[in-house]
């Protein structure tokens, strides 16, 4: 893995993913969440969805959440459906937070009454609900009263990492935060849910987050082009250092490898949940009673100048 050196990144990243049937598809309806997001600390340079077969419409929009979107609708015949995308990011080192209000009790992160009206939403829970008393008395370790929110999540996310196991496979999109409560196991979208569901069930505001995360090859071996993945992790809001900054920011954590999101990690789309920001998703119409997905990411360092 890269190690986060406190400098700007620029990465280009390359998200293939073929669809294969075994009879043919008559229809396909697409939406894809595949363009890395501006905001400050992350730039897109240069991004472009490629889709085969062409599709007869296709437009780019907005959700709610400000998330770019490509909707896509193919009706020539096809077995097979590939959507690549390619993407140039630049990435700043996150913002110190030695001090200032991550420091405070995270209690003082709780946005409502006039204070963070835009992360309010964040702090519900879904439907069907994920908090349960299990998720609060299990985020209650980590909140103790009065401890600085910075701690707070720092710990949290080293115990998500130490007590849940990583196994590929283990869970689908589908799989809900009580069902790997019980397993124990789980992939990193899992574990970005728990974090979530855990800061949720004590009133603060978390989000999911989709994107990629930059690797390094074993020592002594080379980049295999395709071997790396997407990647989920959670958010944090905490509140501004005055008036004027009343939309806070966001801290992102990152369980699975048990680190706080740095240069490393190119934000995709973020929602409430993995179902807001799924890489795609679509309807198909057709007779086939088989079907493959097959995914290839990477995610290259280039020099920036």
């Amino acid at each position: 893995m890269i190690g986060g050196d406190g400098a700007t990144r620029r990465y280009r990243v390359a998200h293939r993913t073929t669809y294969s049937y075994s009879q043919q598809v008559t229809s396909s309806y697409g939406r894809a969440y595949l363009t890395p997001r501006e905001f400050p600390g992350q730039r897109l340079l240069a991004h472009d969805v490629h889709i085969d077969p062409a599709p007869s419409d296709r437009s780019i929009g907005a959700d709610v959440y400000g998330n770019t979107t490509c909707y896509f609708h193919v009706t020539a015949g096809h077995r097979e459906l590939v959507v690549s995308a390619e993407s140039t990011v630049e990435v700043d080192p996150p913002a110190e937070l030695a001090d200032g209000p991550a420091m405070l009790p995270w209690e003082s992160a709780r946005p409502g009454h006039g204070n963070g009206p835009l992360a309010v939403e964040f702090t519900l829970d879904l439907h069907p609900p994920e908090i349960t008393d299990e998720v609060t008395a299990y985020a209650a370790q980590s909140l103790t009263p009065g401890r600085p929110l910075l701690a707070a999540v720092r710990e949290l996310t080293t115990r998500i990492h130490r007590d849940f196991a990583y196994r590929s496979g283990s869970t689908n999109v589908s799989t809900r935060v009580i069902d790997v409560f019980a397993a124990r196991t789980g992939v990193c979208q899992d574990f970005a849910r728990i974090g979530a569901a855990c800061l949720r069930s004590h009133g603060l505001a978390a989000r999911y987050v989709s994107g990629y995360l930059a690797t390094d090859p074993p020592p002594g071996k080379e980049r295999m082009i395709g071997a790396d993945a997407t990647h989920a992790w959670a958010a944090v809001w905490i509140p501004g250092e005055s008036p004027a900054e009343r939309a806070g920011r966001w801290i992102g954590f990152d369980p699975t490898n048990d680190q706080l999101a740095d240069e490393r990690y190119i934000v995709a789309a973020w929602g409430r949940d993995y179902a807001d920001v799924p890489p795609l998703r679509g309807i198909i119409y057709t007779e086939a009673k088989e079907s493959t997905i097959t995914v290839a990411v990477d995610v290259t360092p280039v020099e920036a100048w």
